[in-house]
């Protein structure tokens, strides 16, 4: 016996809505989903720039595709979050070594200033260190510990075995804690 659909994806309501091509739909699914998929994006790219155009065009496909998904499918979210992948995978295929020719401002000296400080610096390294990671690994990490997709589900959406998923999200971490071994004090 199959759970009904409503019980399999949280989003039931609002997928057949967006079939339907209800207009409110389209505002519910931008409040419901832009910000778990642009921190998505943000953290497979690490440009928030690119971010946002993934993101953009994730929802814009969601909403010209929507007719088109069958009712039973996967979940609408983990639906968008394979779309978003696809499309990061092709931002990091073409993308080009760029160099940063103005150096930013730096913000006034104040209370709390420099924990601020060290707290973006150390988010950049985290950024950092997760984009140095191999692909597959980057994409393990980032759906199963940042956006909470459960090993089964990221597995299915990145089409591999739930085995090699734990694999890849295992020395994920160990190159993770390696690369920011100074941060874990």
């Amino acid at each position: 016996m199959h759970p009904e659909p409503e019980q399999q994806d949280p989003d039931h309501d609002l997928a057949a809505r967006i079939r339907r091509g209800d207009p409110a739909a389209l505002q519910r699914l931008v409040d419901a989903k832009l910000p778990r998929i642009l921190g998505f994006a943000r953290r497979m790219l690490g440009d928030a720039g690119d971010a946002e155009d993934v993101a953009q065009e994730t929802l814009l496909r969601t909403w010209q595709r929507a007719p088109d998904r069958e009712p039973g499918g996967p979940p609408l979210d983990a639906w968008m979050h394979t779309v978003a992948m696809n499309l990061c995978r092709d931002r990091l295929r073409r993308r080009r070594e760029t160099y940063l020719e103005v150096v930013p401002d730096l913000p006034e000296e104040g209370p709390g200033t420099v924990a601020r400080l060290e707290a973006a610096s150390d988010a950049d390294r985290v950024q950092a260190a997760i984009a140095r990671l191999p692909a597959r690994q980057r994409e393990a990490v980032v759906l199963c510990h940042f956006q909470e997709i459960s090993n089964i589900r990221a597995a299915e959406m990145m089409d591999i075995s739930v085995e090699a998923l734990e694999s890849l999200l295992s020395r994920g971490r160990r190159a993770l804690r390696a690369l920011l071994a100074d941060l874990m004090v």
